[in-house]
């Protein structure tokens, strides 16, 4: 009788050591996601002075970074200088992907996105902060990124310089540093109108901004005629999709020039 007692304590706690044993392996699991990377050139904004803005670098400047013609907000845990035009690879948490994996069934209609997404996210990226700490990060990052889908914010963990090598002469090379030294120079919106190939003008409002209305976006067109770079951080602006625009190269001496110009682009209301 002892012996099949004893052998029937030993099962259960053999089982529950089994149990127990799962969570801690998902927990191992999650804790093993790899963090997202960017690797682009930074862009400092200082015209943005709202409270939400500065909180995303503790107070410093608005910092983007641009990959391709994509850009990103960067949240930094603590103050951190950046230097505008130089290329960095920065690690972190890609908060805009990540909120809208977790997804909302109605769409951002009740609002977008909840406080307990944006929570997921921030302990992602800085796990180990004080609740209050985190409660902070987790209230900056949901007045940014509110919208839907959340507008693209990437929380860092690491940002690292690229530096150039010296010993480097590619024709790549000479070709980045060519296009580094094209002068800019400022047009105003309705001359810059006059050199527009293709660009759609005129969208849809999006979900979250279904009043619509015209915006004049602030934009930096390269010497090839494409739009290079966003220069402000209005959200209707984000919402343009700036590759289908084209312009005719301007011309200085000869030789085409980039551009800083407006961009006026009107949203339809959404019925």
């Amino acid at each position: 009788m002892n012996r099949n007692v004893c052998c029937f304590c030993l099962l259960v706690i053999t089982g529950l050591a089994g149990c127990s044993s799962q969570p801690a392996a998902n927990e191992s699991k999650k804790a093993a996601t790899p963090l997202d990377q960017i690797h682009g050139k930074a862009q400092i904004v200082l015209s943005e002075s709202a409270a939400t803005d500065t909180a995303l670098n503790a107070g410093g400047p608005s910092v983007y970074l641009w990959e391709g013609l994509h850009r990103y907000r960067l949240f930094f845990k603590t103050a951190t200088p950046v230097d505008g035009g130089k290329e960095y690879i920065a690690e972190g948490v890609y908060a805009q992907k990540a909120i809208d994996d977790i997804g909302d069934p109605d769409q951002g209609k009740n609002g977008y996105p909840l406080q307990s997404s944006c929570e997921e996210v921030v302990r992602r990226a800085w796990p180990g902060l004080a609740f209050d700490v985190t409660d902070g990060h987790v209230m900056t990052l949901r007045a940014r990124v509110q919208r839907y889908p959340a507008r693209p914010v990437f929380l860092v963990t690491r940002l690292t310089p690229v530096e150039s090598k010296e010993s480097d002469t590619s024709k790549k090379d000479d070709g980045a540093e060519k296009k580094k030294n094209i002068p800019v120079v400022s047009v105003p919106a309705e001359k810059q109108r006059a050199l527009l190939i293709v660009g759609p003008a005129v969208q849809t409002a999006p979900l979250w901004s279904p009043a619509g209305g015209t915006m004049n976006c602030k934009v930096l067109i390269g010497a090839d005629g494409k739009i290079s770079e966003l220069e402000t951080g209005i959200q209707l602006c984000e919402a343009v999709p700036w590759s289908e625009f084209r312009y005719q190269p301007r011309l200085q001496g000869g030789h085409p020039v980039q551009v800083n110009t407006e961009v006026e682009v009107r949203f339809e209301p959404r019925k």
